[in-house]
């Protein structure tokens, strides 16, 4: 008889309601408990909550004990994007001896922002015998995870240039304002300046481990922010943009080893790019031999990128050994088309 894999969902936004309807598509696999960072969802069915047109005999709750009473093998938590914010989470999911998977991008190599915090988490996991994990798309995949597994085919590396161009319509205004979508040049700056705006968060991540993986030590990670200025009027269900204005941020990273620049990260998000000619898409360059130079077209969507790789990487971090990992310290990623319990016996779960 197949084991079946416990799930403990913590947050029900986007990201988390979307891991939830693709873990009930699935064999093998039971979400046990919802936990609501909203008190609003608490006590609903979570089928309603998920607007799915049918319940699934799961009411939501706002409270941890009686989640974690249900005794989940893995937590995935989609609820902030700060090692700080979710470092308390993953403590008591820990403590109740559940794995974690987390989509906060500053977990993708959580040493970059805090080192005190990631040797603590390291040491809570091992100690619990359990396996912590970040990922997401990016960062966690595309500028870093497939950059790592493109490089394997090269004998040498000089250099790498990773960008993504991405079409930000589809989101809300917390998004809109952390990029500057609809401020002028100069409300931009500003917005700089008290951090506000912040651009893409995930490079200093991305570029240490990357660097990581192929052996080089980073000395430091130079990161730029511009707005892209809009010669058009753009609109969305949530935003406008009239020519002049800012539609999005240019923001790129470069990383240095010995002295000299060895990977250049370039993320220009913007609302409707098509609207001036731009297309969106994922592009890799490695100065390499051999030179590799990928390119895919539209982009990878976000969002059900994201949701995909957390839920995929659950039989992989099962089956890993104890501590705080990273992608590069895991196998392959790939799709889970049906079992869960196949999908984790091949994992060595």
């Amino acid at each position: 008889m197949s084991k079946e894999t416990k799930v403990l969902l913590w947050g029900l936004g986007a990201m988390g309601g979307g891991m939830a309807e693709m873990l009930l598509s699935k064999e093998d696999v039971k979400i046990v408990a919802a936990l609501a960072q909203t008190p609003s969802k608490a006590g609903k069915d979570l089928g309603d909550v998920l607007r799915l047109g049918r319940k699934v005999g799961l009411l939501v709750t706002n409270d941890e004990k009686e989640a974690f009473a249900k005794l989940p093998d893995i937590t995935l938590i989609s609820t902030a994007s700060f090692v700080k914010d979710v470092f308390p989470q993953i403590g008591v999911a820990l403590q109740h001896g559940a794995d974690v998977i987390t989509i906060a991008e500053e977990m993708s190599y959580p040493w970059a922002p805090a080192p005190e915090l990631s040797r603590e988490i390291d040491a809570l996991a091992k100690e619990a015998g359990k396996t912590v994990l970040g990922t997401g798309i990016n960062p966690g995949f595309i500028l870093d995870t497939l950059v790592i597994a493109l490089s394997g085919i090269c004998r040498d590396v000089k250099h790498i240039h990773a960008k993504r161009v991405n079409n930000l319509a589809p989101f809300g205004p917390t998004v809109m304002r952390t990029q500057g979508v609809g401020t002028t040049p100069e409300g931009f700056r500003k917005g700089l300046e008290t951090g506000e705006v912040v651009g893409h968060v995930g490079f200093q991540q991305s570029s240490r481990l990357i660097g990581q993986a192929l052996g080089w030590k980073i000395e430091r990670v130079v990161e730029e922010r511009e707005p892209i200025i809009t010669r058009v009027e753009r609109r969305t269900q949530y935003a406008r943009v009239t020519p002049g204005n800012v539609a999005g941020c240019r923001h790129i990273a470069r990383a240095y080893a010995g002295g000299r620049e060895v990977i250049f990260l370039e993320h220009p998000q913007q609302i409707r790019p098509e609207a001036e000619g731009v297309d969106t898409g994922d592009y890799i360059t490695i100065d390499g031999d051999p030179p590799v130079n990928l390119s895919i077209k539209p982009e990878i969507p976000g969002g059900i990128g994201t949701i995909a790789i957390a839920v995929n990487m659950i039989p992989l971090v099962l089956g890993a050994r104890p501590g705080l990992l990273t992608m590069a310290d895991l196998p392959v990623p790939r799709a889970i088309l049906s079992s869960f319990a196949r999908a984790t016996e091949a994992a060595g779960g």
